[in-house]
Parts: C-alpha cells; sequence; structure tokens
C-alpha cells in the first residue's frame, strides 16, 4: 500500500543496489517473451521479419536512448542533470524536460542509484518499442519500424518517464496541488505499456488492415496466429521477467525496503493469474471453448495491470485488478476487430494500452492518500489527450517520407519473401491465401 507518510530511502548498500543490478538482467526475458507472443500472433510466411523485427528495433531503441533520449528523461532528482528545465505558470514550476547529458557521456560519474534508474530506462524504451511491431504483423516495412522506434525510444518515451520518474510536472502534482504522492507508475504502465500501446493504434490507422480481413462490410475473416506454442511460451517468459521488472521498478521509483519485494512478485503473479482465469472464463462462455490466443492477451493484460499497481497493492486487490483486465480484454478485442475494423493481430491495444490505463485507474482506488484517484486521471488524460495525437501526426510525417505499409504484391508474398529473400520455414507450404485470388 501507499503510506501516508514519505517512505524513507533505504540506506546505500552493496546488497540493495546489488540486487536491483540482478533484477534487471531478469527483466529482459519479459522483452524476449513478447517478442516470440509477436512472431506467434503473426503468419507464417512473416514470420523470420518478425522475429528479426524485434531485434533490429530492440537494437535502434537502445542506441536512440543512449545517444539523446536519456538526455530527455534525465537523471532522477537528486542526481546530477536531476533538476530539468522548468517554466513557470500559475504560479507553479512546471518540469517538462529532463537536463541530462547527451551520448551516455557522464554514465560512469553518477551515482550508481541512477545509473541504475537509466538501465531501466533503456530496457523500458526497446520494451515499448516492440509493442506496435506485433500490432503491424504482415504488412509494415522493417525501414518503417526502425524509424518509428528510433523515435519512440529517443523522444515520446524519455519525455513521459521524465515527468513520470524524472521530478517532471506529473510527479509534482502531489507537492505542487496535493494530488496523492502526484502519479504513481513504478513499474511503466503508463511510460512503457500503454505509449507502446497506443503507439500500435496509431500506426494501425495508418497502416489499415491486412489484404483479405475485411472482404466486406461487416464481415472479417479470421487470421489466426501460426504458432501457438511461440505464444504461451512467450507468456511464461514475460511472467519471470515482468516479476524482476517490477522488483527492480519498486527499488527504484518507491524505494520500497528489501521486505516489501515478495508482495510485490506475488502480486506480479496473482494479477496474471487472476487475468487469465477471467479471459479464459468469458472466452468459455462466449465462443463455447476457451482461445488460446485471447487467453494469452489476458494472461499480458494481468502482467501490464500489475506494473502499475503491484508495488501499492495488496494480493487481494490485486486478484481483483487481474480479473477485470482479463474480462476487458477479450471484449476489447472483439470490439476492435468487429464494431471498429481494427486489425490488431498482437493484441497490443487491449493487453497494453488498455490494461495499462486499467491499472493507473486502479492505482488510485487502492491509495490511501487524498487526491490519488485525481493525480491518476490528470496522467491518464496526459497520455490519451497529449501522446496518442502526438504519436500519430509523427507517424504520419514519417510515412510520407518513409511508406509503412508494404505493397500490396510484396504482403502477398509474405514479408519473409518480400525484405528478406527468404522464409522462415523453407522446407515446408505454409499457406495457401484464397483472399488474392
Amino acid at each position: 500500500m501507499i503510506p501516508s507518510t514519505p517512505i524513507p530511502i533505504p540506506p546505500a548498500s552493496d546488497t540493495y543496489y546489488s540486487l536491483a543490478f540482478l533484477l534487471l538482467l531478469l527483466a529482459p526475458l519479459a522483452i524476449a517473451g513478447l517478442a516470440l507472443v509477436n512472431n506467434g500472433l503473426g503468419r507464417s510466411r512473416s514470420a523470420a521479419q518478425a522475429i528479426l523485427g524485434n531485434l533490429v528495433i530492440i537494437s535502434v531503441a537502445v542506441i536512440a536512448f543512449a545517444l539523446f533520449g536519456a538526455a530527455i528523461a534525465g537523471n532522477p532528482v537528486g542526481t546530477p542533470g536531476g533538476a530539468g528545465h522548468a517554466f513557470h505558470a500559475a504560479g507553479q514550476s512546471w518540469n517538462w524536460i529532463g537536463s541530462g547529458s547527451f551520448l551516455f557521456s557522464n554514465f560512469g560519474s553518477i551515482p550508481i542509484s541512477a545509473e541504475l534508474a537509466l538501465m531501466f530506462e533503456m530496457l523500458g524504451v526497446a520494451f515499448a518499442a516492440i509493442i506496435p511491431w506485433g500490432s503491424g504483423a504482415d504488412r509494415w516495412r522493417l525501414a518503417a519500424g526502425c524509424v518509428a522506434s528510433a523515435v519512440i525510444a529517443g523522444v515520446v518515451c524519455p519525455l513521459i518517464m521524465h515527468w513520470v520518474w524524472g521530478g517532471g510536472w506529473l510527479a509534482g502534482l502531489g507537492q505542487n496541488f496535493s494530488l496523492g504522492a502526484g502519479f504513481i507508475d513504478p513499474g511503466g504502465a503508463a511510460t512503457v505499456q500503454v505509449v507502446g500501446g497506443l503507439s500500435a493504434l496509431a500506426l494501425i490507422w495508418l497502416l489499415g488492415p491486412r489484404a483479405g480481413k475485411y472482404p466486406r462490410v461487416g464481415i472479417s475473416t479470421a487470421m489466426p496466429g501460426h504458432n501457438a506454442v511461440y505464444v504461451l511460451f512467450g507468456c511464461l517468459f514475460c511472467m519471470v521477467g515482468w516479476v524482476a521488472w517490477n522488483a527492480a521498478g519498486a527499488i527504484l521509483w518507491m524505494n520500497a525496503p528489501l521486505a516489501a519485494l515478495p508482495v510485490v512478485a506475488v502480486n506480479t503473479v496473482l494479477s496474471a493469474a487472476s487475468a487469465l482465469g477471467a479471459t479464459l472464463a468469458v472466452t468459455r462462455y462466449r465462443f463455447g471453448k476457451p482461445d488460446a490466443s485471447l487467453c494469452a492477451n489476458g494472461w499480458l493484460a494481468g502482467l501490464v495491470t500489475s506494473s502499475a499497481c503491484a508495488a501499492v497493492a495488496t494480493p487481494l486487490q490485486s486478484i481483483f485488478a487481474g480479473a477485470v483486465a482479463g474480462i476487458i480484454t477479450p471484449l476489447l478485442v472483439e470490439l476492435l476487430e468487429l464494431a471498429l475494423s481494427i486489425d490488431d493481430p498482437s493484441g497490443a491495444i487491449a493487453a497494453h494500452a488498455s490494461a495499462g490505463l486499467w491499472g493507473l485507474l486502479a492505482v488510485g482506488f487502492f491509495a490511501p492518500k487524498s487526491g490519488q484517484l485525481l493525480a491518476q486521471l490528470v496522467g491518464i488524460a496526459t497520455l490519451l489527450g497529449i501522446v496518442l495525437p502526438a504519436v500519430y501526426l509523427i507517424f504520419k510525417l514519417i510515412n510520407r517520407v518513409i511508406p509503412f505499409r508494404v505493397d500490396p504484391d510484396g504482403e502477398r508474398m509474405g514479408m519473409d519473401l518480400h525484405e528478406l529473400g527468404g522464409g522462415a520455414y523453407p522446407e515446408f507450404v505454409i499457406h495457401r491465401d484464397e483472399s488474392y485470388r
């Protein structure tokens, strides 16, 4: 739970920082798991391009963050470069952008706490950048994906990270306006998951659906993922990485003592488990049998929800938050696909954007401090009212220079042959698509 008085910062010790470092070494398993999920939910003729794209996009993201994203994010308050740039309005100081060093030039000279924080943020931008990659499966060109990744990791994510983690104006809502403890996001539900999910939504609006997905108005063609084993095994990878991720976030952004970390881990697992159970029940009721891909989305939605509230909720509250996310996810996927004709192969909008927003809202309900719910609502409104339109506009401008969507012939033959010259499964006949006849 969020205490009524500030949490004392644990004394700097080798044990404390060594644990945070070890947790960050395990956290990339969540990224690897999501890459497997993205791959399995796409079509077999684009499998090699999908998994290579994850690697390339991660590489571009971490380089972009090191070159200039870290400067925008700034260092945590109390460390060199942590103050940021601010302007004054309505009698308050609005800290809007960080003042860190470009090119990671001072990385070795800042305190170990700041180094670990930047490491967390670097992994976070890589995580956010691959979320829309799965939504653009089977039609998004790799070159365009790299440029979009550089924008997300170099500008968009770092700016939100500064607002939330670097002493920015969202974090200052508590001090300046007495809104609880300010906007709370210890595990990156806003800075990573919602930003990635909203980027996926902006991308889909620009790309449009896959060829043959909507042959006639009101009709949706099923295009199931090519490998459910990849998807479900990726979910298991995600659980391991997410437990480490949330625990590291609790240490770095909530100053959680070591005794609080088991609760964070338990809450993470409980949120995912209850979300899976809820999604399984919903799909069993809706379709007569559980749906594997939607259950995977439900599991991810529970993990995303835990990123917001695992460090501030009780186990019972985590079960409730995960169950709500698990109910919403399959219903929202169905609504987006059938009613709004939004073709999202990976389910990123529901599993990352929607679940992240719900988790952030849940923090406001669970927090004991007065005004916390309003602080969370201000952060959510910022994400929907500023981040989504800005990302859409940036992507639209990039699309004019580097077209996002592959040409029809390339989509027909598959992204593997078109962009890589060879398929992931060369010894097998991997598809027979009637929609192009």
